[in-house]
């Protein structure tokens, strides 16, 4: 059903390949002639141009896909003619609503995403026709087992014993059920030359992504970290985005420097993921003279580190052996994010780290004392770490610890 070959049309029931690419456009968003403006002023726009593709994809047929941490791979479902969108709450709105059937001291991150749910405002999730979860935190799995009660869900078994061999292979056959779902929920022949074509595409997001994160390694970088964070889309594999990202590339490349960058105090930010609505913390430290150079979490460098092997003789193996190489957390042992942040030091030269922890996630708040001994014993850098939530409540508190962070780095150049 779901072999090397791409078959034009079975009997009955069973898949078909069908004539649509897996990233066929489905409306105006997908032409060139429709992108006009400055692509930050694009992209500002995000959540308005993700919903008028969604809606546009499922009134010609596509299926919406849910999807909530970067481990699912968006190339099995694009290759299955879906569209995958990040289901991830970053609004601190619909949290109370959550809390009637969480934990208070639950992530934020969580209980926002199950206050949509539960309130059933997040037109994404609504208009889904299947919400991928996989098995990371334990909050997540218990939340999943809740959103199954009245919504078609599929949770990916991740393994976390990174340098396992069982662990990869286990993997690869999940990722094998997982194409299988697919197949038979949206009657598509999930073929070799489909997901390669799907991790052709998805390379290319991933290279203009990095290209325009190394922007940022200039000593007068022409973005903010802010603007910077902006450059990412729920839906992956937009034409116009992609377009986007080119069109800025060609932009910001050849910005002239106008030096303001250049004297800020320069920030590797790590830790937990930013999801849109969210990113408070973030323009707080660039609001107090910071300037954040790089982000290494799940919403900046991290998923798109490395690219798939699109020419590989398994392509569906390939994807499982780049998936499970996200150097997150729950992976044990998780040496490969401390491998990332050396090169990140070497390639943006931050003067300092800033880590930030949403309240309740334990994964990351465990791995935070590996992370401050690496950036204050090896390499070096200042470091401090941020526990909050979504709410504004404690910005004053954390503007007062940031601008003592600043001051400490402006000092120690100061006396060199």
């Amino acid at each position: 059903m779901t072999g090397n070959r791409c078959n034009a049309s079975r009997d009955g029931d069973t898949p078909t390949c069908g004539s649509q690419s897996p990233t066929a456009d489905c409306g105006c968003l997908g032409t060139a002639s429709n992108l006009n403006g400055d692509p930050l002023a694009w992209f500002g726009q995000m959540t308005q141009h993700c919903l008028q593709y969604a809606r546009e994809a499922k009134a010609a047929g596509r299926p919406i896909v849910g999807i909530l941490c970067e481990y699912t791979p968006r190339e099995l479902i694009l290759a299955a003619g879906a569209v995958p969108i990040c289901l991830c709450g970053g609004s601190a709105a619909t949290i109370p609503a959550a809390e009637k059937e969480l934990p208070a001291n639950l992530c934020p991150l969580i209980k926002s995403t199950y206050g949509y749910h539960i309130e059933g405002t997040n037109p994404f999730l609504e208009m889904a026709d299947l919400v991928v979860g996989e098995t990371t935190c334990d909050g997540k799995k218990k939340v999943y087992e809740r959103m199954a009660e009245s919504r078609p869900m599929y949770v990916l078994e991740l393994p976390q014993k990174v340098d396992d061999p069982d662990a990869l292979e286990h993997w690869v056959c999940e990722l094998r059920k997982f194409r299988e779902l697919l197949a038979i929920r949206f009657k598509v022949d999930v073929c070799d030359a489909r997901l390669r074509e799907a991790i052709g595409v998805m390379n290319r997001e991933r290279f203009l992504r990095r290209e325009l994160a190394a922007l940022m390694r200039r000593d007068n970088p022409p973005l903010t970290g802010r603007q910077l964070l902006d450059f990412k889309s729920s839906i992956s594999a937009i034409p116009a985005d992609l377009e986007q990202y080119e069109r800025a590339l060609e932009i910001y490349s050849r910005k002239c420097p106008d030096g303001e960058t250049a004297s800020r105090v320069r920030v590797l930010m790590t830790g937990v993921p930013i999801p849109h609505g969210a990113e408070r913390v973030l323009e707080l430290v660039e609001q107090c003279g910071g300037l954040v150079v790089c982000m290494e979490s799940c919403t900046g460098l991290k998923p798109v580190l490395e690219d798939v092997d699109a020419e590989a003789a398994d392509p569906l193996r390939a994807l499982a052996e780049h998936y499970f190489r996200l150097p997150c957390p729950v992976m044990t042992r998780n040496d490969r994010r401390l491998k990332f942040l050396r090169q990140m030091v070497e390639d943006y030269r931050p003067h300092c780290v800033v880590e930030l922890i949403w309240q309740g996630c334990t994964t990351y708040d465990v791995e935070s004392y590996r992370i401050r001994r690496l950036a204050e014993e090896q390499l070096g850098l200042p470091y401090l770490r941020i526990e909050t939530d979504y709410s504004p409540s404690d910005s004053a508190r954390i503007v007062v610890r940031v601008e003592a962070l600043l001051e400490t780095v402006r000092y120690g150049q100061a006396m060199r």
